[in-house]
């Protein structure tokens, strides 16, 4: 072979080496390019499917939120009514008491009735004696005003002793006397069941009690019978 025949033959090696060369290097380029747009792609799928995934758990959170808060206003409208409902039924039980009429002592023994004749009185007994120790708490029946308070009666005179008398809402009054200590004053608004008083022996008594009186008027001379007075008024003793 001649050496121009070699040399053209060579060439021609050397061009098909360098075509396929080129060609490899253009798959290998194609390979790697598509992957790159493959993984490319995959990791925008994975940041949409991360996107929506957040979004999804932050509306859940937002939801769970709004739920609890609903849930701590409804738990609050609940105990606002119910401390409501509790202070209603606190007043409405303490006007109750307040309108409510009293004995004017909270233990006793009854003594001398109404309208019992005897040489201890000037006429008949004008009231009802409840027998207590002296000291005894004495209370208003029901809340009125005290019209009268000091010793001699209170004006009624010597017999009573230190004694109480009280106007009350209906227009009637009560008597409270024998007192040993007087804590009510003329003018001072008293409450149902209100100490106003210490049970004593003061005036013409033969031993410690409370003489009490139910009244048309304030003064002596007017007294009603003070059982059916009480009775009338829801109490019985």
């Amino acid at each position: 072979m001649s050496p121009r025949a070699i040399f053209r033959r060579s060439s021609l090696s050397s061009v098909r080496r360098a075509r396929v060369a080129v060609v490899a290097a253009g798959v290998s380029a194609s390979v790697v390019l598509g992957a790159g747009v493959a993984l490319a792609a995959e990791a925008a799928k994975s940041a949409d499917t991360l996107t929506v995934a957040s979004a999804a758990s932050l509306g859940d959170s937002v939801k769970a939120q709004a739920a609890a808060v609903e849930k701590a206003v409804v738990a609050e409208k609940a105990a606002a009514a119910k401390a409501a409902k509790i202070a209603a039924a606190k007043a409405a039980a303490a006007e109750a008491a307040e309108n409510a009429w009293v004995t004017p002592v909270a233990t006793y023994t009854l003594g001398a009735p109404f309208g019992r004749a005897g040489n201890l009185w000037a006429n008949k007994h004008s009231g009802q004696d409840f027998v207590v120790p002296t000291g005894t708490s004495v209370r208003a029946v029901h809340h009125g005003v005290v019209v009268k308070a000091g010793p001699n009666g209170g004006g009624d005179g010597p017999a009573y002793g230190n004694a109480i008398v009280i106007k009350h809402e209906d227009g009637s009054y009560t008597q409270y006397a024998h007192l040993s200590d007087i804590r009510a004053w003329i003018g001072e608004t008293v409450k149902t069941g209100e100490e106003i008083g210490l049970s004593g022996s003061t005036g013409n008594s033969t031993g410690p009690h409370l003489h009490f009186e139910g009244r048309s008027g304030p003064d002596y001379g007017s007294a009603y019978d003070t059982g059916k007075y009480m009775k009338d008024r829801g109490i019985r003793y």
